[in-house]
């Protein structure tokens, strides 16, 4: 598996089938205009691939990300059959954004793993610097969460533990609702965005204030991660930028 290709689950991957993709989308892309993307999964030899296994409940992950990491967006395209999906979005400003598609084929032992680039049009804002927080707990929507690992070095699991309490009155919030079958989601990506990892929690029947998840950061670096969580029936988004040694 390329470096490009990890999912930072843990150290061991099972076997990927190889695939090829084949996008479509419109030559402009205007800025909070709605466009489709199209995207059709095919085998080595070209044919495209006709079954996916559901992973948390979807069968395909769309992660999208600006250049500069300061946008994120993760939404799961409707399959069409014969290895096509499709799905309409808008991005909110000019510049490049990287579209990344996690899939499963029938009979893989591990997710694939698909990439491409779009440009929107438009003069792009200023790039966003990509630097390691120097706080690791924030206030998103009324929760406070704070970020943590019991060490933070590439080439090894280790535990990454999001923990989330009422900002107001700082109580832990221990009702947290199942999000696409899991207490949460967590996706960490490199500052270079060659790195690129999907994360899912450890197995817990406790709905808070910790989210514990193993990750494995293939190379040090500077990583950006976003957790994600549903409470009372919306899902929010917690993002953090931590720096990975060896």
């Amino acid at each position: 598996m390329s470096q490009m290709e990890h999912k930072g689950m843990s150290s061991m991957q099972g076997k990927v089938t190889p695939t090829e993709a084949d996008w479509t989308t419109p030559k402009e892309i205007k800025p909070n205009q709605e466009f489709p993307i199209s995207i059709l999964i095919k085998d080595k030899k070209g044919k495209p691939i006709p079954k996916f296994d559901v992973v948390h409940e979807k069968l395909m992950h769309m992660i999208i990300v600006s250049k500069d990491l300061s946008y994120f967006s993760h939404i799961h395209p409707e399959y069409k059959g014969n290895g096509e999906f499709d799905i309409k979005t808008s991005l909110p400003a000019a510049g490049d954004y990287n579209i990344i598609t996690e899939f499963t084929p029938k009979g893989s032992e591990d997710n694939g793993l698909q990439r491409h680039w779009i440009h929107v049009e438009g003069v792009a804002p200023a790039q966003e610097s990509i630097e390691p927080d120097k706080h690791m707990t924030k206030v998103i929507d009324g929760k406070k969460v704070t970020l943590s690992f019991d060490h933070i070095m590439a080439g090894m699991d280790l535990d990454m533990k999001f923990t989330i309490r009422d900002a107001k009155t700082n109580k832990p919030i221990t009702n947290l609702e199942p999000y696409m079958g899991a207490m949460g989601h967590a996706v960490a990506i490199s500052k270079d965005l060659k790195e690129y990892l999907h994360i899912h929690p450890m197995p817990s029947k406790k709905q808070g204030p910790d989210v514990t998840f193993m990750v494995y950061f293939p190379k040090k670096g500077v990583y950006k991660i976003w957790g994600q969580f549903q409470y009372e029936g919306k899902v929010f988004v917690a993002p953090f930028v931590v720096k990975v040694d060896m």
